[in-house]
């Protein structure tokens, strides 16, 4: 048996390739865009990918499945529950799959989402019994899957169903069998996913806060109590992957001149300038969104940029091209036109318009000066957090407006006046400014290490 895992940095997504050498079938489990890594590797050990299996519909990354299946000819699978859209076999309770002396069994884990499953793996050839279990977002290294990326309405019924999924099926287990995730530590599927990327159940059983002992009105609670921030786009994303995601297919570098680049961006599509901020801060063209190309890129471009609009791509370097393309897909992003093959001075010496400058991160004790200043100069605090977090406690005056519904909540701001965007640590912050300095917002400051750094200052805090 072979049992390969891919981690994505960033979304920390973890998918599998699962197979039988010996008759040289494999499954993979849960692929994300990137699936010319499942293809390599496969080959690499001898494997014909057959099968595709989803554990859950995604809300943090949009599925590579359709895409697989076309290159490979592998048959996708997806819980009956998932009501998916494109070409599939429904999977239910008590269902195997035989990948030569690997048998896959399917076991219905509801909680996180209604349709999430967690597949018994059995080497046949030692045992029948399940030596592992790819439990997707049901059970995680020190953490349980959320339950309420479907809806907050639904997020107590689903929690009554992971109890039942947790206490009654899943550790009903032996505690040798080992638990391979469907993510990991930075992942927002989960409160606080440890980093280590395999356990077992017998670890998970003594030491997993989540599954201490509590009665089902009190495991409720628990679970849909400080829940980190929703997925940037995550409606959206799971929308894609319930109705089939068009296959990416081979990418191909397309370099745009300025010229050709003009009409695209005169017809909504929108400037992403994916340099290092340093690059950015010295020039860049007005109105265009800077997100850095590093591994938190997905992750912030599902909070910033607007669903379905065309995107032209600003480079370091062209050979980023792909990293770019597949970064963009993963969160639903497909419609990339290319590159700009040409220069800042190239687009200047046209008599087009160049900025300087960027966002002025600042730290508490500057926004503790800012609002006792002026009233022209005084800014408003605009706090990006999660409801809950904001609850516990804030910047005096700051205004509650979570990242995620941020777009929607901008018609309440004037861009004439001051804003100062405030997180946990700066990271949301950082987001939410780039939306306000693309939407034309005149003075936005970033605080740099958000409440963190509010507290650590022992300045006032609201509550």
């Amino acid at each position: 048996m072979h049992v390969q895992q891919f981690f994505v940095e960033g979304l920390a997504s973890m998918s599998y390739l699962v197979g039988c050498e010996s008759q040289g079938v494999a499954a993979v489990v849960d692929p994300d865009r990137d699936v010319s890594k499942y293809i390599e590797a496969a080959g690499q050990r001898g494997l014909r990918i057959t099968h595709i299996v989803e554990t859950h519909l995604h809300a943090d990354y949009v599925s590579g499945n359709t895409d697989l299946a076309a290159r490979t000819g592998a048959r996708i699978y997806v819980h009956a529950d998932a009501r998916a859209g494109y070409p599939h076999e429904p999977l239910r309770e008590g269902d195997t799959l035989e990948l030569g002396a690997v048998r896959l069994t399917v076991m219905h884990t509801p909680g996180h989402t209604p349709e999430s499953i967690t597949l018994l793996v059995s080497d046949t050839t030692r045992a029948s019994a399940p030596w592992m279990a790819l439990t997707g977002d049901t059970l995680f290294v020190g953490e349980i899957g959320r339950p309420d990326l479907v809806g907050a309405e639904a997020a107590r019924g689903l929690a009554a169903q992971m109890h039942h999924s947790l206490f009654d099926k899943l550790l009903t287990l032996d505690d040798g069998v080992l638990i391979y995730p469907g993510h990991g530590a930075g992942s927002l599927c989960g409160k606080s996913i440890g980093s280590v990327r395999v356990t077992s159940l017998g670890f998970e059983r003594k030491h997993n806060l989540s599954l201490a002992p509590r009665d089902l009105p009190s495991f409720v609670e628990f679970a849909v109590s400080d829940l980190p921030e929703q997925p940037g786009n995550h409606q959206r994303i799971k929308a894609i992957n319930r109705r089939g995601p068009k296959p990416l297919g081979e990418i191909a570098p397309q370099a745009l001149t300025i010229r050709e680049s003009i009409p695209w961006l005169q017809r909504g599509a929108v400037l992403l300038d994916a340099r290092p901020k340093a690059d950015y801060a010295q020039a860049h063209v007005p109105g265009s969104i800077h997100l850095e190309l590093n591994d938190q890129f997905s992750n912030r471009a599902g909070f910033v940029l607007p669903p379905d609009a065309p995107i032209v791509l600003l480079l370091a370097r062209a050979e980023d091209y792909a990293r770019a393309v597949i970064a963009l897909a993963r969160v639903g992003f497909d419609d990339v036109r290319g590159y700009l093959a040409e220069s800042l001075e190239a687009w200047e010496a046209l008599g087009l318009p160049v900025a300087s400058g960027d966002i002025r991160d600042i730290q508490a004790i500057e926004l503790k000066a800012l609002m006792d200043s002026e009233r022209e100069q005084r800014p408003v605090v605009i706090d990006v957090r999660e409801p809950w977090e904001y609850a516990q406690g804030r910047v005096p005056g700051a205004r509650s407006m979570p990242l995620g519904q941020l777009h929607s909540c901008l018609d309440e701001l004037n861009p004439e006046q001051p804003v100062a965007v405030i997180c946990a640590s700066g990271s949301r912050s950082l987001s939410a400014a780039q939306v306000l300095g693309q939407k034309g917002f005149k003075t936005v400051y970033n605080v740099a290490r958000g409440m963190m750094d509010w507290s650590m200052s022992r300045l006032p805090v609201e509550r």
